[in-house]
């Protein structure tokens, strides 16, 4: 397939693809302007214009989560950011996380435009970006090449690329072997990251490491997790992050283990908001007393679960916790972060399937941080194991934040590396 076939393509599925978002954003709820003009590569208005920013694209709420101790960086250097979103969860947590540098006038968060030729050359023609920072794997061929022409480099940053995702850039062919191979620069996460970006048409990575180990976790938040956990006065397990197909068979196994007494406290953590409700659904299900973190009540002795339905405390639920059970992993989902767990000195579960964090989840169990289990009940029962044995949870605990502190400096051998893009002047167009 060329970029023509591909872009043909793209436009008689825009109808679907548009459809689709219109019902997640249902679902999800916030603001997903789908047919607003950013989407299209028009600015909103002259005055969200950044004169000649870095610009940093984060798909969606991990990667603006993973991209943070990056822009901490280019913000502390005085540089002007332009971040860009396709989800609604991703852009309402930017504007979270950034909400000093909005208000300054630092960083502006805008749409990335869809992969249409026409709107990815009016988003480079208006925004006139420096250089562009792709987050962990957004390869779009016709952005790519409005980058090109209009002389704006390009950087893969913190780039993981699974086999999954090689078996389909070869599928793609010569479209995604082109986009790949106009990258400027990619700096992968692994080895393995690195030699299969090049066998899929990138340039040679330098390995540069995960972002997400300089990750620094809110004080305000450990301090007031672990606050709460004291005044709780339970042993407390998260499951956290959970997706499709996940909740059941968690619900069943903490079902199993709070019918006994002196039980621990569950934090059931959806990864994604529009679940918040259907998991409110099935713990009404199982008939299991549970509490809401959003009606903000400590629970009582009595409560089995704590439905995590709340946006941007991570943190705080796992500072809160005894043990972590890292989900997204107990189904083929490839895994959510397991780096957050740790940072905060939680010992760790994880499921079968973690291919999305393949090499720190092996490091993590080889140094005794993490701990692997087959599925939920196991992983439950491996969590109450833990709670009965306090040395063996300390010394995970320890692991787990030795481990986090032996991989942190990715984002400063990353700056490093970006230094003559960052540096680079405007180029007039």
């Amino acid at each position: 397939m060329n970029r023509g076939v591909y872009t043909l393509a793209l436009r008689a599925l825009a109808p679907l693809i548009w459809l689709w978002m219109g019902r997640r954003a249902k679902r999800a709820g916030g603001r997903w302007e789908i047919f607003s003009p950013e989407r299209f590569g028009r600015p909103a208005s002259p005055s969200s214009l950044l004169a000649n920013p870095v610009w940093v694209h984060a798909v969606s709420l991990g990667e603006t989560r993973a991209a943070l101790p990056l822009l901490q960086a280019l913000l502390a250097k005085g540089l002007p950011v332009l971040l860009t979103h396709m989800t609604a969860t991703g852009r309402a947590e930017g504007q979270r996380l950034f909400a000093d540098a909005i208000e300054r006038g630092q960083l502006r968060q805008a749409w990335l435009p869809y992969d249409f030729p026409g709107a990815t050359r009016r988003f480079m023609a208006a925004h006139r970006p420096r250089c562009g920072l792709l987050i962990e794997r957004e390869i779009w061929p016709n952005l790519l090449a409005a980058a090109r022409g209009a002389k704006v480099p390009m950087a893969l940053v913190s780039a993981r690329y699974s086999a999954s995702s090689l078996r389909q850039a070869r599928r793609m062919g010569s479209v995604m072997r082109q986009a790949l191979a106009g990258l400027d620069l990619v700096l992968a996460q692994t080895a393995e990251d690195a030699a299969r970006l090049a066998q899929a048409g990138a340039p040679a990575a330098v390995v540069t490491g995960s972002l997400k180990f300089d990750l620094v976790l809110p004080p305000a938040q450990v301090e007031a997790g672990r606050a709460w956990r004291m005044q709780l006065g339970r042993r407390v397990v998260a499951v956290a992050s959970t997706r499709e197909g996940e909740d059941d068979p968690f619900i069943n196994a903490i079902k199993r283990r709070t019918a006994m007494p002196g039980g621990p406290l569950f934090l059931l953590i959806p990864r994604h908001p529009q679940r918040f409700e259907e998991a409110a659904r099935m713990l009404q299900g199982a008939q299991l007393s549970y509490a809401r973190r959003s009606d903000g009540t400590v629970p009582g002795p009595e409560t089995s679960v704590l439905l995590g339905d709340s946006l941007g405390e991570m943190a705080f639920y796992y500072a809160a916790s005894d043990v972590a059970i890292v989900a997204g992993s107990f189904a083929p989902l490839g895994g959510q972060n397991l780096i957050e767990a740790c940072a905060a000195g939680v010992p760790v579960i994880v499921g079968p399937h973690t291919f999305n964090f393949k090499q720190a989840a092996e490091d993590a169990i080889e140094a005794g941080a993490v701990q692997r289990a087959a599925d939920a009940a196991q992983a439950v029962d491996a969590a109450m194991a833990l709670l009965d044995d306090d040395e063996r949870r300390r010394r995970a605990s320890q692991a787990a934040r030795k481990w986090f502190d032996l991989h942190a400096g990715a984002t400063a051998r990353t700056v490093a590396e970006l230094a003559p893009l960052l540096n680079r002047p405007a180029v007039d167009r």
